[in-house]
């Protein structure tokens, strides 16, 4: 017996192979999207963060340094691209850990509304009870997350983000109350705000970042998990060329834990 596939499954199939055969197909993107569009520009770009720790959202992945590349292309304020992260360190038990996330976004004078569909390969075999083409609901590795980015002027730079995972691996609790094992669809929701400015040629961007409610991805109650700081500079290399570094302090007052992470794009 056949099972039913997805509607937007062929779509997104698609989307992936435009992706895969896109000439000279790059980005330069942090960990997610917020780059304001122009209807007159064309853009492709590439790019990769070496960091110490990939940290997202409050939450250690991989617990390794990380090397994460990007590419995309923007028109017209869309943008779609693929962002990912591969752990440095090899684990006997997990393998390295890895990340493949496309996405796709549309903005719109302060606002930026987009999908995500995270993935995670499995570290020792990557197609192993995790396959990239299975995007049934019950069995998928792919999480796919709606959301949308207010970016204030120049006057008043507050950020505040949301965003809800609404199909995929993200499921409610199970019997026994364990999150990610039930067999309906959590809805995890994470909300962010922060204020970036300059200081001296330092730029400096506090944020804070919760939970309505509890979620195998970002906590098991309502809170805030994820609150810093990350301050960033460019170190002139050469008459022309600056590189990139930032450094983040990081706390997650849920889980009880602190991160300082160190980064470079390139």
């Amino acid at each position: 017996m056949k099972k039913r596939v997805p509607a937007f499954k062929s779509i997104l199939t698609s989307l992936l192979v435009a992706i895969s055969i896109s000439p000279c197909f790059s980005q330069t993107d942090d960990t997610h999207q917020d780059e304001k569009g122009s209807a007159k520009s064309v853009r492709f770009s590439l790019g990769a963060d070496l960091v110490s720790r990939y940290i997202w959202r409050g939450k250690d992945y991989g617990n390794s340094p990380a090397i994460q590349p990007n590419v995309s292309f923007s028109l017209a304020g869309f943008k779609i691209g693929v962002w990912g992260s591969y752990g440095v360190i090899y684990n006997e038990n997990s393998g390295n850990y890895a990340e493949f996330d496309p996405y796709i976004s549309y903005t719109w004078k302060w606002f930026t509304v987009g999908v995500t569909d995270y993935f995670f390969p499995n570290g020792l075999t990557a197609n192993d009870n995790n396959r990239y083409f299975n995007y049934d609901s019950k069995q998928t590795g792919h999480a796919f997350e709606a959301c949308i980015t207010f970016t204030g002027p120049e006057k008043f730079p507050i950020q505040v983000f949301a965003g809800t995972l609404f199909y995929g691996a993200d499921k409610g609790k199970d019997s026994t109350g364990v999150y990610c094992l039930g067999t309906k669809n959590n809805y995890s929701t994470y909300f962010e705000v922060s204020c970036p400015f300059t200081v001296r040629g330092i730029s400096v961007k506090p944020f804070v970042g919760g939970i309505p409610f509890g979620s195998g991805w970002f906590g098991p109650y309502g809170g805030v998990v994820n609150a810093g700081l990350t301050v960033s500079k460019s170190i002139r290399i050469s008459k022309e060329y600056d590189l990139p570094v930032f450094t983040s302090v990081i706390s997650n007052p849920q889980a009880q834990s602190v991160f300082l992470v160190f980064g470079v794009s390139l």
